[in-house]
C-alpha cells in the first residue's frame, strides 16, 4: 500500500500522541506515556519505535513516509526548526537537532511548531472554527495555552510567540507567582498545575474543605459543584472568572469571530461554556457583533491535524530535506 503519509506527534507532559496522516485524515493513532522531566532525548527511541509500529500496522514502508511534524509544549522557532524555550518540560530539547533526527532515521523533512498554535490551526481548518478567518483558541489544562488565527493566517510574530502567550497575560498584578516568573498570570491563577495552591490560599473556603480537596482535580471539583457544594462553587467560579476575564482580553486584542475552548477541563463544558458566554456577553466591548465561545470539536487531535497544515506543504516539496515555514 503506497501513498504520501506523514507522521504528526503531539508532545504532552505525560502522554505523547502520534498519528499517521493520509489526505488530512488520521489513519493510525497511538499514544505512549512520557515523563517530560526526563527530557526529550529519553523519549526519542520510544517515539521511533511507535512510529515504525504505525507504519508496519498500516502495511507501508518508510519510503512511503514524506514528512514528520512535532507539536511542542513551549516556544519554538519554526523557521530554524528548533526549540527556544521549554518552561520545565523536555528541557534538553533546545540542544537537540530534530531535523537531523528525522533525516537520519527516516530520510524525511521535519516540521516543528508550538502545540497551542497548532491546536487553533486544527480547529480553524477542520473543527469548531471551520469557515472563519479570525479565531482564538484557549486550551485549559495543566497550563493555559493559546493560539490565534488572524485574517486567515496563523499569528506568529517577530519572535515566533505572538498569540501563544495568552496563558501568561496578567489578570492580577498582585497575584500568585507563575512558573514563567511573572506575577498573576492566567495560568498561575486558574490552571491545574496551580490548583492545590489555589484551593489552599482561598480565604473563602473552609479549613476542612482545604484538607479534603488538597488532591482534587477540576473534574472532581466541578462534580461537587453540580451537587451544590458551596466550597467547590467558590473555587470553580473564581477559576471561571479568570478564564472569562482572559477571554475578554483576547477578544479586545485580536478581534476574533469565535473563541474555541479546549483541554481536559472542558469535560465540564456544560457548566463552563454558559458561564463564560454570559460573562463575555456582559463585559466584552463588541458593539458590532457578538463573539461566540464554543467547544473544541477535535479534542485531543487538534494539534495533530493542525500539523497537517504544514505537512501538506512538505508533501509538495518532498525532495527537500529541511522544510522552511
Amino acid at each position: 500500500m503506497g501513498g504520501n503519509y506523514s507522521v504528526a506527534i503531539d508532545l504532552g507532559g505525560t502522554i505523547i500522541k502520534i498519528g499517521l496522516i493520509l489526505d488530512s485524515e488520521i489513519v493510525r493513532f497511538t499514544t505512549i506515556s512520557s515523563d517530560s522531566v526526563k527530557g526529550l532525548s529519553h523519549m526519542l527511541p520510544k517515539m521511533e519505535h511507535a512510529i515504525d509500529s504505525l507504519l508496519s500496522e498500516e502495511g507501508i514502508s518508510s519510503t512511503d513516509l514524506v514528512s514528520i511534524g512535532l507539536a511542542f509544549p513551549g516556544m519554538v522557532n519554526p523557521v530554524e526548526c528548533r526549540v527556544i524555550s521549554t518552561n520545565d518540560k523536555y528541557d534538553d530539547a533546545c540542544d537537540i537537532d530534530l531535523c537531523h533526527w528525522a533525516d537520519s532515521r527516516w530520510g524525511v523533512p521535519f516540521v516543528l511548531e508550538n502545540d497551542a498554535r497548532l491546536a487553533v490551526i486544527g480547529e480553524w481548518l477542520y473543527g469548531a472554527a471551520k469557515g472563519t478567518g479570525n479565531v482564538v483558541m484557549m486550551t485549559i489544562g495543566t497550563g493555559i495555552g493559546t493560539g490565534v488565527i488572524l485574517d486567515s493566517k496563523p499569528l506568529v510574530g517577530h519572535h515566533h510567540q505572538a498569540g501563544s502567550l495568552g496563558g501568561h497575560m496578567v489578570v492580577d498584578y498582585r497575584g500568585r507567582r507563575c512558573s514563567c516568573g511573572n506575577i498573576g498570570c492566567v495560568e498561575a491563577m486558574a490552571s491545574s498545575f496551580f490548583l492545590p495552591d489555589i484551593i489552599r490560599s482561598n480565604e473563602r473556603v473552609s479549613p476542612d474543605f482545604k484538607i479534603a480537596a488538597s488532591d482534587m482535580d477540576f473534574k472532581q471539583l466541578f462534580g461537587l459543584m453540580r451537587q451544590g457544594d458551596e466550597n467547590a462553587i467558590i473555587i470553580c467560579e473564581e477559576c471561571m472568572n479568570v478564564w472569562a476575564a482572559a477571554i475578554v482580553s483576547y477578544i479586545h486584542a485580536y478581534d476574533p469571530e469565535v473563541v474555541v475552548l479546549g483541554g481536559g477541563i472542558m469535560r465540564s463544558a456544560d457548566i463552563i461554556l454558559p458561564y463564560i458566554n454570559k460573562w463575555v456577553e456582559d463585559r466584552a466591548w463588541t458593539p458590532i457583533d457578538r463573539v461566540h465561545i464554543v467547544l473544541s470539536e477535535l479534542g485531543d487531535n487538534a494539534a495533530l491535524l493542525g500539523l497537517n497544515y504544514y505537512l501538506t506543504s512538505v508533501k509538495r516539496r518532498r525532495n527537500e530535506k529541511v522544510f522552511k515555514l
